[in-house]
C-alpha cells in the first residue's frame, strides 16, 4: 500500500513534499556512504600521512569500477521508474531481475581484474616505498567488497524507483555503524593499518548485502527478485545498454580523470596528496544535499515521463535546482571562511602542512559549490528522462577537457603550483553546470529515448 501512496505522491501530489520525501533519506544515505571513507580517513590520519596518502591515491581506481557498474543500476532505476509511472508493474519486476543478474556478473569480473592488476596500477600511479606497500594492500583487499556493494546499490535503486528511499537509508546506517566499530578494532587494536581499513569496509558491506538480498526477494512488494525464473530478455538488455552504457562510460572516464588528477597531485608530495583527499571528502559532505536532490529529480522525472506528464517533470526539476542553489550558496559562504575550513580539516590530520593545503582547497571549493546545485539537478533530469548520453558527454568533458585545460593554464602559464589543482576543480564544475542548463533550455530532455 505504501508503494502506491508513494507513486501517487510523485505523479500527482505536492511537488515540494515529493522532493523532500525522496531527497532527505537519500542525503542521509549518501552521508552514511561517505562515512565509510571518512572513518577510514580519520583513523589513518591518526596512524600517519603515508597511510592516508596511499588510500587517497588508489581510491579513484575503486571509484572508477564503482562508477562503471553504476551505469547498470542507474539504468535500472530509470527504467523501473518509467515502467511504474506507466503502471506496468510486471515489466518493472522483470527489469529488476535483469538488472540484478547483469550487475552481479559484472562485479565479479571487475573484482578479479583489479585484484590481478593492482601491483601495476599503484606503480604506474607513482607510488613508492611505504606508500606503495600500503596502496597495494588496501586496493587488493577493498576491491573484494564490489559484489556486496552492488547488491546494496541495486536494493537502493529498486526501492528508490518505487519512491522509497527510507529503507536503503536504514540499511546503510547499519553498515556504517558496523564499519565504525571494525575500523579501530582492525586498524589500531589489531595493528593492521591500511589492511584493517579495507577489511573493515568489506565486512561492513557484506552483512548489509545479505540483508538486502533477503529483502529484495520478498514477494509482497510491487518489485521484487525471483531469480529462479530469470530469463534474459533481449529488448530489456538492449534498454539497459542504451541507458546504462553512457552512464558507465561517463562515470568511469570521469573517475579515470580523477586518477590522473591524483597522479598529478602526487608530484607535489604525500602531504599534497593527503590534503587533496581530505578536501575532496569534506566537499563531498557539503554537496550531499545537492546530490540527494539530484537523485530525487531522477526518480520524479522518471515516473512522470513514464506517465507522459512532462510539465510536472519540469516543475520538479526547476524547484529542485532552486532549492539546491540557495542551500549551497548560503552553506558555501559559511564554510569557505578560512578559520572554519581549517577547523574542519584539522579533524583529519595533525600535520600542519596538510592542514594548511587542505583548508585552502576546501575554502575555494565551498565558495563555488553553489554551481553543483544546477549540475546535480540537471544530471537528475537527463538521467530520469533516459538521456544518459548527455550526462556521459558532460561527465567526460568536465574532467578531460575543462579540468585538464584549466590545470594546464594555471600550472604552466600562471605558475600557481598545487593551487592549480584547486582552481581546476571549481572552474570545470562551473562550466559543466552552465552547459547542462543550456542543453535543458533546448528541450532535448523531452525527446523519447527508449
Amino acid at each position: 500500500m505504501k508503494k502506491k501512496v508513494n507513486r501517487e505522491l510523485l505523479l500527482n501530489g505536492n511537488m515540494m513534499k515529493a522532493i523532500l520525501s525522496l531527497a532527505i533519506p537519500v542525503v542521509i544515505n549518501s552521508f552514511l556512504q561517505t562515512m565509510y571513507n571518512l572513518t577510514d580517513t580519520y583513523w589513518l590520519g591518526r596512524l600517519g600521512t603515508a597511510e592516508l596518502a596511499a588510500i587517497n591515491l588508489v581510491t579513484p581506481v575503486q571509484n572508477m569500477v564503482i562508477n562503471f557498474g553504476s551505469g547498470i543500476t542507474v539504468a535500472g532505476a530509470v527504467l523501473i521508474s518509467q515502467f511504474l509511472g506507466a503502471k506496468e508493474d510486471k515489466e518493472a519486476r522483470s527489469m529488476a531481475n535483469q538488472i540484478f543478474a547483469c550487475a552481479i556478473i559484472f562485479s565479479f569480473f571487475c573484482t578479479a581484474a583489479v585484484f590481478m592488476f593492482t601491483p601495476h596500477i599503484v606503480t604506474w600511479l607513482g607510488a613508492d616505498g611505504e606508500t606503495l606497500l600500503n596502496a597495494k594492500t588496501y586496493l587488493q583487499l577493498v576491491i573484494l567488497d564490489m559484489p556486496f556493494l552492488y547488491i546494496v546499490n541495486i536494493y537502493a535503486a529498486i526501492n528508490q524507483a518505487q519512491g522509497d528511499t527510507i529503507r536503503p537509508m536504514f540499511l546503510n546506517l547499519f553498515g556504517i555503524t558496523l564499519n565504525m566499530i571494525l575500523d579501530p578494532l582492525l586498524m589500531v587494536l589489531a595493528h593492521l593499518g591500511a589492511a584493517g581499513a579495507a577489511l573493515a569496509t568489506v565486512g561492513a558491506k557484506a552483512v548489509p548485502a545479505a540483508i538486502a538480498l533477503i529483502l529484495l526477494s520478498r514477494k509482497e512488494k510491487d518489485v521484487y527478485l525471483d531469480l529462479r525464473r530469470l530469463k534474459f530478455e533481449r529488448e530489456k538488455l538492449k534498454s539497459i545498454l542504451v541507458i546504462g552504457l553512457p552512464t558507465a562510460i561517463g562515470g568511469s572516464t570521469m573517475q579515470f580523470g580523477f586518477l590522473l588528477m591524483s597522479r598529478n597531485v602526487f608530484r607535489y608530495g604525500t602531504q599534497a596528496m593527503a590534503a587533496y583527499g581530505i578536501g575532496n571528502k569534506v566537499n563531498g559532505l557539503i554537496t550531499l544535499p545537492s546530490n540527494g536532490i539530484g537523485s530525487a529529480v531522477a526518480t520524479i522525472v522518471g515516473q512522470n515521463v513514464g506517465a507522459k506528464q512532462y510539465e510536472r517533470a519540469q516543475q520538479g526539476y526547476k524547484l529542485s535546482a532552486g532549492i539546491s542553489v540557495v542551500f549551497l550558496f548560503v552553506g558555501g559562504m559559511i564554510l569557505s571562511r578560512m578559520p572554519i575550513s581549517t577547523a574542519i580539516v584539522s579533524f583529519f590530520s595533525d600535520d600542519a602542512e596538510v592542514i594548511s593545503m587542505a583548508a585552502d582547497f576546501l575554502s575555494i571549493m565551498a565558495f563555488w559549490c553553489f554551481t553543483n546545485g544546477v549540475y546535480n539537478s540537471s544530471m537528475g533530469l537527463f538521467q530520469g528522462s533516459g538521456h544518459t548520453e548527455v550526462t556521459m558527454i558532460i561527465d567526460a568533458s568536465r574532467l578531460w577537457i575543462f579540468r585538464f585545460a584549466t590545470l594546464y593554464v594555471c600550472e604552466i602559464w600562471l605558475r600557481m603550483g598545487v593551487r592549480s589543482v584547486w582552481y581546476s576543480v571549481v572552474i570545470s564544475n562551473g562550466i559543466s553546470a552552465v552547459l547542462l542548463w543550456i542543453v535543458y533550455m533546448t528541450g532535448y530532455w523531452k525527446k523519447k529515448r527508449v
